[in-house]
């Protein structure tokens, strides 16, 4: 029997018309986010290519011979236009991440404008909430993504990368013109795995969208008050956490699966790496060990590849996240294109609030979503002009529904309801909705005082003495007096309660919202007279007061870290002399805690920075190698006249060890002296920033030394082998050459 499978779920929309809605949208709101984050294209642009650039322009100088002026001149302007790109980039990078945040916002406040006028009928389904909740996450920060404003950023950014692919791929094409095609062709293995990925993601995150649904809810009931009588009486608090339990365990698989799915597209992306950058650099190795590319072509072109292949990870990195987060704003955007299902406008509710309305039912019924039967069936009924009407019946019977349906927050699935003899579908439905006050059996807590939701207004707009008559007209003054006097006298806490925003002047000493009228009222009418239960030594106890004859803690602040560890010392003393453990003193050295767990840090610190040296000195020392190689093939004519003068082979082989021994002298004493003339400055800035005189950076002349001799002993080590075949050329050979 063959399997029905669920059929392949696309998106809502694609992601080139996600990247262009997002620009449309980032235009409207935010205009001049959009122009700082085009602006940062060219410069980005410009930054990568004279970072290449330099270190090319520089040997290529000096290997010419050029004047210090020239030389100044040509690397100085090229430094220039990165200082101010860099400049640049800075302050369009700070600046539109302001104004993305507006824009964000922006859009946050339609996804609220869109559940509040969602039709009800739509928005109380399962599938449209999901959604809703969806959209929402959309525009909030997750992971410290933000899909919303993560599109348009993204996109602008594969647009860079990709013109930086198109300069850096002509640059190495004069290297070889195949070269370009088969680093671009590589990765598609990576965009494969990556899109199974993500396919495979959009299509179940339904899944984990449900459980989050039931974590949130579970977490929401636990703590909310309306709950508590339920949970304590019903003894629901064991079967609750084995319910979170359960669902945390089913969210926890999920995150398994996404990790695992994501770890293998990960792997295959660093095999592709590997292969391509391997290949690449082999051939570059090759061609300048032949005498094929001179120096300064072979720094250029060795970071153009470099940048190249980082490019192209690029793109399929902004590429994937694109289609990533476009997934989020297809949730978005389908949220915000749910149809609205409002009334032709033909009738006003004006004309039908000057008096109660005729409200008649004509054969209606209504059947919620998937459901098998109707719950209302034919329904005919007809509530006459201050008529009252008691709805009776069972559980479900749908009395419920038939307000909604009478509200118009349904609409029937057959029949009419008619206001007056016309039809409720006539009405917008925000009109319609005017015709109506239903109190629904919801519990909310209030949020506001008594006074003011009598006045309907806030702080100062009260008008307390109105509020109580008004209540005694509607017949609640027996209900007001009867109410306990805690309850009365929480009506002034409450007015100068420190966390809502009208009483939040009065704890910083501005005047208060609250004329001293209507305080002195609340006082007069509501506050009992009270007396406080406190004894005095209650109060000694309240205020930290106890007895020096029995102390529970002592604390000790040592001014240095020798008194510190004399102290500690003094103390294991003691307790190494008692018999008991009774007697022992339990002490905590916070300090020795604090300076273990920062040791800890700078360790990890420390090992990582030796980490990236190591790979820094292996990548310098195969470059000392292979100019030391280039140096020894163009000056090959000169080996020949030195061993056709008598020099040996052993001589040949010390003048390059020669030079890479100065090479390394000079370079070790340059940065010893550098960072020497740098720990002035740096001194400076921690004295300044901590006001720590004896916090001091200082280069040891021992550690300096030893500096030196391993930059030394690498650039010799790195030339051995260019050396070794320099002495072994043939002389007649080497005189040849040219």
């Amino acid at each position: 029997m063959k399997e029905n499978r669920k059929p392949k779920t696309r998106p809502y929309r694609s992601t080139l018309d996600n990247a262009l809605w997002s620009f449309r949208e980032i235009l409207r709101e935010a205009p001049i986010a959009f122009l700082l984050l085009a602006l940062a294209v060219p410069l980005n642009i410009c930054l990568a290519y004279t970072e290449v650039y330099l270190p090319s322009l520089a040997v290529a100088e000096v290997t010419a011979q050029a004047s210090l002026a020239h030389m100044a001149s040509r690397i100085g302007l090229v430094i220039a236009l990165m200082l101010v790109s860099s400049v640049l980039l800075t302050f369009s990078g700070r600046m539109s991440e302001n104004y993305l945040s507006i824009y964000t916002f922006r859009q946050s406040i339609k996804i609220e404008r869109k559940s509040m006028t969602c039709f009800f009928q739509n928005y109380e389904s399962k599938d449209i909430r999901d959604l809703s909740d969806r959209a929402s996450r959309a525009t909030q920060l997750w992971n410290g993504v933000c899909p919303i404003s993560d599109v348009p950023l993204r996109s602008l950014k594969l647009i860079e990368n990709f013109l930086c692919y198109l300069l850096f791929g002509s640059v190495i094409s004069f290297v070889s013109p195949l070269l370009a095609p088969i680093l671009t062709i590589a990765p598609a293995v990576n965009w494969f795995c990556a899109r199974a990925y993500r396919n495979w993601e959009y299509a179940h995150r339904d899944r984990w969208t449900d459980i989050d649904r039931r974590l949130w809810y579970v977490q929401g009931e636990t703590a909310d008050f309306r709950a508590g009588k339920d949970i304590r009486i019903y003894g629901m608090a064991g079967w609750l956490r084995q319910v979170y339990s359960d669902l945390c365990g089913q969210r926890a698989f999920w995150n398994r699966q996404m990790a695992w799915r994501s770890f293998l597209s990960r792997i295959a992306d660093l095999v592709v790496i590997l292969l391509r950058d391997g290949a690449a650099y082999a051939l570059l190795i090759k061609m300048t060990l032949e005498g094929e590319l001179t120096v300064d072509r072979f720094l250029l072109y060795f970071s153009a590849i470099s940048m190249f292949a980082a490019f192209i990870g690029n793109i399929m990195t902004e590429w994937n996240g694109i289609r990533s987060t476009s997934l989020a704003v297809c949730d978005f955007r389908r949220y915000l294109d749910l149809p609205e299902q409002d009334g032709t406008g033909e009738a006003d509710a004006d004309d039908h609030l000057h008096s109660a309305p005729e409200i008649a039912l004509e054969h209606v019924s209504f059947r919620y979503k998937d459901a098998g039967t109707d719950t209302l069936t034919d329904l005919s009924l007809t509530l006459k002009p201050g008529e009252k009407v008691a709805l009776v019946g069972l559980n479900g019977a749908g009395k419920t529904t038939l307000v909604k349906l009478l509200c118009g927050l349904y609409l029937p699935t057959e029949g009419d309801i008619r206001i007056n003899g016309v039809s409720a579908r006539k009405f917008r439905r925000n009109d319609y909705y005017r015709l109506f006050a239903p109190v629904f059996q919801d519990v909310q807590t209030g949020f506001f005082s008594l006074a003011e939701t009598v006045s309907g207004q806030i702080g100062t707009g009260t008008d307390f003495d109105r509020a109580e008559q008004c209540l005694k007209l509607a017949g609640l003054g027996e209900k007001l007096a009867s109410l306990p006097q805690e309850t009365l006298a929480g009506m002034l806490d409450y007015a100068m309660d420190p966390n809502r925003e009208f009483a939040a002047g009065l704890a910083m000493g501005t005047p208060s919202p609250l004329t001293m009228e209507q305080f002195v009222y609340l006082y007069d009418h509501y506050m009992p007279p009270t007396k406080s239960s406190s004894t005095y030594e209650d109060n000694l106890k309240r205020l930290g007061y106890t007895r020096l004859e029995s102390p529970s803690a002592i604390s000790i602040y040592a001014t240095t870290f020798a008194q510190k560890d004399q102290i500690a010392d003094l103390i294991q003393d003691y307790n190494d002399g008692v018999s008991s453990e009774d007697d022992e003193i339990t002490y905590t050295d916070y300090v020795a805690l604090l300076m273990s767990s920062i040791t800890g840090i700078i360790s990890g610190i420390s090992y990582l920075l030796i980490a990236f040296v190591s790979i820094s000195l292996v990548v310098s020392s195969i470059m000392i190698g292979i100019i030391t190689n280039i140096s020894v093939l163009e000056r090959t004519k000169e080996i020949g006249i030195l061993r056709a003068v008598g020099a040996s082979k052993r001589d040949v082989s010390r003048v390059f060890n020669a030079e890479t021994l100065i090479v390394g002298l000079a370079a070790g004493v340059l940065g010893i002296l550098v960072s020497v003339a740098a720990t002035f400055p740096i001194n400076a800035v921690i004295h300044n920033l901590t006001g720590l005189d004896d916090l001091t950076a200082v280069l040891p002349a021992g550690a300096g030394a030893i500096l030196v001799c391993i930059s030394v002993a690498l650039t010799v080590f790195a030339g051995l082998v260019p050396s070794r075949g320099a002495a072994k050329k043939d002389p007649v050979e080497a005189l040849r050459s040219e």
